[in-house]
């Protein structure tokens, strides 16, 4: 009989949203301050704006990334849809470290067979090696 698992989740940090806002604000005041007239730049600059504030819009409106319970896992699809993975549907879960110039790159993957399932540290806001232990323990506990 499978052991009771507690239900977990992982988010975007919140800092990450707020920082996009921002960043979609200095894009907005570059691009009136520096288009000197020129329409081009000021529609790029805007454009731009708009891609990462779209962007922090989903880091708001759907924060949760990941989430497990004894009946499998959760991952975010879409803007702010769900797809489920049942622990049978689980291949394997792990960390892939790539390093390239220098700076070392982690990525957490879930494989689901017909689909690879992708998340970084600020998809998570936790230590990937984490996350996929208890992802493993979860797996491990449902039988």
């Amino acid at each position: 009989m499978p052991q009771s698992i507690p239900a977990r989740q992982w988010r975007v940090p919140v800092v990450l949203p707020v920082a996009k806002l921002v960043g979609a604000l200095v894009l907005i005041a570059l691009g009136l301050l520096f288009a000197d007239g020129d329409l081009i730049r000021l529609v790029l600059a805007e454009l731009a704006a708009a891609v990462l504030a779209g962007w922090a819009a989903r880091d708001l409106v759907a924060p949760v990334r990941l989430s497990v319970d004894a009946e499998g896992i959760s991952v975010r699809q879409g803007f702010a849809g769900w797809r489920r993975l049942p622990w049978p549907a689980v291949e394997a879960v792990r960390v892939e470290r790539r390093t390239r110039r220098g700076l070392t790159a982690e990525t957490l993957e879930i494989d689901a067979g017909e689909s690879l399932h992708l998340f970084g540290r600020y998809d998570l806001d936790a230590p990937l090696d984490e996350v996929a232990e208890v992802l493993r323990e979860a797996r491990a506990a449902a039988g």
